[in-house]
C-alpha cells in the first residue's frame, strides 16, 4: 500500500484511519467535503493520481431519529455519493482496491447477523433507508467486480466509540449520548432521561480496534467481514458501567418508553473474523478502559451543554 484516497477523512472513523496510515508512513489524499463535494462526480475526477486503495468512509447520516426525519434526503444524497464514488473508481481508478464501510443496520433485525445474510431479509423499518443505501453500495461493488474484475472489501462495524468524537451540534450515537447525559446529571444535578425502557441491547467496538482489524484484513478480496465485539449489553448495563466510573447512582436515571429506540438488538456474528484473526476477542480493548477513556475526553474537552 503506497498511495490512498480517503472520503470522509475528517469524520470520527476517518481521523483514526489517517492516524494509522501516518504511523505506517503511507501517503494519502483526504480532501474535506468542501474541497471535494461527492455529490458532484467532477470533484472526484480532478484527482488525477493513481491510488492503490480508496477508503470510502463518507456517508450522509446522523445518530438518533435522524433517519426518521430525513428518509428521502438520506436516500438521494447517499445514493448520489456512492454512485459517484463507484463510477470514479471504475472509470479512473480501476487498479485500486475499494475499501468501504457497511452497517449493522443492513441486517434483518431477527436474522443471524452473518455476513452471508447482509443482503437478505428486511432491515429494521426505522433504519430501512440508510440500510438499503449501504446494501446498494455493496451490490454496486459486486457488480463491478463481476463485469470488470475489480477488487473491494466491505467491513461492517458495531457501534464505534473512542475519544475525539465530534463536538458540534450533530446527534450523538447512543454510547456518547449516555456518557454526556450522565456527566451532566452528576455535574449539574440535571435529570438523566434515556430513550426507551433500557432493555434494548447494543454492542460497541473501540475505533482503534476497528481500524487495526480492518488493516489486518485488507489483504483479502471481495468479502464482507463483520468487526464486532465480544458481547452486547442492554442500555441499562451500559449506563451502570458509566455510572460506576463517574460515581453516580444509576437508580436516579429515568427511562422514557415513548422515545425512539431503533433496533431492539443487533449483535454482529463474529465467527468469520475469529477464523481470520487468532485470539480475536482477546485483542480488543476492555470496555471499562475504553469507556474511561471516552469519559476523560468528554471532561477534558469541556463540550458539555446543559
Amino acid at each position: 500500500m503506497k498511495n490512498v484516497f480517503i472520503t470522509g477523512g475528517n469524520g470520527f472513523l476517518g481521523k483514526f484511519v489517517k492516524k494509522k496510515l501516518l504511523s505506517k508512513k503511507i501517503k494519502f489524499t483526504s480532501p474535506s467535503s468542501k474541497e471535494c463535494d461527492l455529490i458532484n462526480i467532477n470533484n472526484l475526477i480532478k484527482y488525477k493520481n493513481k491510488f492503490d486503495y480508496i477508503f470510502h468512509l463518507a456517508a450522509w447520516t446522523q445518530a438518533g431519529d435522524f433517519c426518521l426525519r430525513y428518509p428521502g434526503d438520506q436516500w438521494l444524497v447517499n445514493q448520489k455519493i456512492n454512485t459517484n464514488v463507484l463510477s470514479w473508481w471504475k472509470d479512473f481508478q480501476p487498479k485500486a482496491k475499494l475499501v468501504f464501510i457497511g452497517t449493522s443496520c443492513s441486517y434483518a433485525e431477527k436474522g443471524d447477523f452473518k455476513e452471508t445474510s447482509y443482503l437478505k431479509g428486511e432491515p429494521t423499518k426505522s433504519l430501512y433507508t440508510y440500510a438499503m443505501t449501504k446494501r446498494m453500495l455493496l451490490q454496486g461493488a459486486m457488480s463491478l467486480q463481476a463485469q470488470y474484475k475489480m477488487k473491494w472489501m466491505c467491513f461492517v462495524p458495531s457501534t464505534l466509540y473512542g475519544p475525539n468524537y465530534h463536538d458540534d451540534n450533530r446527534q450523538m450515537h447512543f454510547i456518547f449520548d449516555l456518557i454526556r447525559k450522565i456527566i451532566l446529571g452528576k455535574k449539574y444535578g440535571k435529570k438523566v432521561i434515556l430513550w426507551g425502557d433500557g432493555y434494548q441491547k447494543r454492542e460497541i467496538i473501540h475505533v482503534e480496534d476497528f481500524v487495526n482489524m480492518m488493516m489486518r484484513l485488507i489483504k483479502y478480496n471481495n468479502q464482507v467481514i463483520n468487526i464486532g465485539s465480544k458481547k452486547d449489553l442492554t442500555i441499562r448495563e451500559f449506563a451502570k458501567l458509566i455510572c460506576k466510573i463517574l460515581d453516580y447512582d444509576h437508580k436516579r436515571i429515568h427511562y422514557d418508553k415513548n422515545r425512539y429506540v431503533g433496533s431492539k438488538s443487533k449483535k454482529l456474528n463474529i465467527s468469520k473474523i475469529k477464523k481470520h484473526v487468532k485470539n480475536y476477542e482477546y485483542l480488543l480493548k476492555d470496555e471499562n478502559d475504553g469507556l474511561q477513556e471516552v469519559i476523560s475526553w468528554f471532561l477534558k474537552k469541556k463540550i458539555l451543554k446543559m
